[in-house]
C-alpha cells in the first residue's frame, strides 16, 4: 500500500512495458472486433513529471527523457510509433512534463469498440484514477486488489483482451504470485494475451521465475528482458523483465530489434544486457 509509482513513471522500465504494450495494443486492432485491457495495478494513470516526487528521483530522465532525444533506426521508430506518439501528444509543446501510465496509454489508443477495465487498490491512486476517466464510457475504473481481478474479471465479455499485471513488487512472495495468478488467470481466458512484468535486481529468483513459469506449461510464453547496469553493487532496480503469453506472432522479430536499440540508449553502465526468447513454445 506504501508504492507509489509517481517516483518511477517513465523510467527505462517503463519505457520497455508501455512500448510492448503499445504494441499489443495494435496488434489487437488488426481485427474489427472489439477487445478489453484489463489493467490489474493501474496506479494513477497519468503522472506529472515536475512534480516534488518525480523530481526526487529524477528517474525519467534515463528513461523515456533519452529516448525523445535518442535518434533511432527506421525500423525501430515504426515499432516505437504508437507509443511515443501517445507520449508527445500529451506534451504538445514539446520537452516532457506529462506522462502516461499504462491505464491513459492504453485509452489513448483506443478505437471507439475498445474497453479498459482499470484496477487500483491504494485509497488516493484509486480516487485519482476514477476522476482522470470520470465520464468515460469506455473505462472502467475499480478500487479493487488487482489479483482478486485475474479471477473475477475474466474472461472479458468482448472474449477478446490484454491483462496487464504489474505488481509493486513490495511484498515477499510476489514472483510465485505473478505464477500461480497467471496459472489461474489462463484457465479461466485461455486465448487472452497475458503481459506480466517482473524486477530484475541483486539476489532476484529470476531462474527460479522462469522455471515455474514453464512448469504450467502454457504453450507460448515469450520473454523480454533490459537491463541497463550491473546488478553487483545494486541496491535497487537494474533490470526489467516482461512475460507475454499468447503473443502476437510479429513481437520476437520486433523484440529482436528493439532491445538492442533500447540497450544502446538506455545503458547506464557497460554492463547493460538484453534478451528475448522464446520461455515456451517456439
Amino acid at each position: 500500500m506504501n508504492y507509489r509509482h509517481i517516483y518511477h513513471a517513465g523510467n527505462f522500465a517503463d519505457v520497455l512495458k508501455h512500448a510492448i504494450l503499445a504494441r499489443l495494443v495494435r496488434y489487437a486492432q488488426n481485427k474489427d472486433k472489439a477487445f478489453r485491457v484489463l489493467d490489474t495495478h493501474a496506479g494513477i494513470g497519468l503522472y506529472d513529471l515536475s512534480s516534488e516526487e518525480a523530481q526526487k528521483t529524477g528517474e525519467w530522465r534515463d528513461g523515456i527523457g533519452r529516448l525523445l532525444e535518442a535518434e533511432l533506426p527506421e525500423k525501430v521508430s515504426e515499432i516505437l510509433e504508437p507509443y511515443l506518439t501517445a507520449v508527445r501528444d500529451l506534451n504538445p509543446n514539446g520537452g516532457i512534463r506529462l506522462y502516461p501510465g499504462s491505464p491513459k496509454l492504453a485509452r489513448m489508443l483506443f478505437r471507439p469498440q475498445d474497453r479498459l477495465s482499470a484496477m487500483e487498490l491504494h485509497p488516493e491512486d484509486f480516487n485519482r484514477l476514477h476522476n482522470l476517466f470520470e465520464g468515460d464510457y469506455q473505462v472502467r475504473a475499480t478500487e479493487l486488489d488487482g489479483w482478486l481481478a485475474l479471477g473475477a474479471h475474466l474472461p472479458p465479455k468482448e472474449k477478446r483482451g490484454i491483462v496487464l499485471v504489474d505488481p509493486p513488487f513490495e511484498e515477499d512472495g510476489e514472483y510465485q504470485r505473478l505464477v500461480s495468478g497467471l496459472g489461474n488467470a489462463w484457465k479461466r481466458f485461455a486465448g487472452g494475451t497475458f503481459c506480466l512484468w517482473y524486477p530484475i535486481k541483486k539476489g532476484a529468483p529470476i531462474k527460479a521465475f522462469h522455471e515455474e513459469l514453464q512448469a504450467l506449461e502454457i504453450p507460448k510464453m515469450l520473454c523480454a528482458e533490459l537491463s541497463v547496469k550491473s546488478d553487483r553493487d545494486a541496491t535497487g532496480l537494474s533490470g526489467t523483465g516482461l512475460i507475454i503469453v499468447n503473443p502476437p506472432f510479429t513481437l520476437k522479430d520486433e523484440l529482436h530489434a528493439l532491445l538492442p536499440v533500447l540497450k544502446t540508449v538506455l545503458a547506464q553502465d557497460r554492463y547493460a544486457s538484453q534478451r528475448a526468447f522464446w520461455l515456451q513454445g517456439e
